[in-house]
């Protein structure tokens, strides 16, 4: 399946974002989380080429796209360099446990669109982290491992 849609503006990444108000990340020693370098690659083609590649796969439809940008949640990614693993990390936004209590979107009636929105951003955030690792970061890790490791 493919999602035929407009590429949504990337988002903005706040250079000075806490990493830990995430549950969903962790990052050791996280010091230089390159997220202005990040931001610069997203607006010169990361976003637009992770989202078209994701898009000619999603599973998502129209009107569950629709939910996405009527509810902003594309402005709640965050993609930032992890040192110690070597890679761009990333968060991406999804829709809470009591969306039903909350009563966010009218369109929002099971949990089955639920989990698929929350799913394929998952997987946005994926494509677009993989991306930048692999066309845009032009840095090495500086993490370096402590000498006393044992040899396996």
């Amino acid at each position: 399946m493919s999602l035929d849609v407009e590429t949504p503006d990337p988002p903005e990444l706040e250079s000075d974002a806490d990493l830990s108000d995430y549950d969903d990340v962790d990052v050791a020693g996280a010091n230089d989380t390159h997220r202005d370098d990040l931001d610069a690659f997203l607006r010169e083609g990361a976003w637009e080429e992770g989202f078209a590649e994701w898009a000619a796969q999603s599973d998502l439809d129209e009107s569950e796209w629709e939910i996405v940008e009527d509810l902003g949640l594309v402005t709640g990614f965050d993609f930032f360099w992890d040192d110690f693993a070597d890679r761009v990390g990333y968060h991406a936004p999804g829709l809470p446990e009591d969306w039903k209590e909350r009563d966010l979107h009218p369109a929002l009636d099971s949990w089955s669109t639920v989990s698929a929105i929350n799913a394929e951003l998952t997987e946005l955030g994926r494509i677009v982290s993989d991306r930048l690792k692999a066309d845009y970061v032009d840095w090495d890790a500086d993490y370096e491992a402590p000498d006393d490791l044992p040899d396996f």
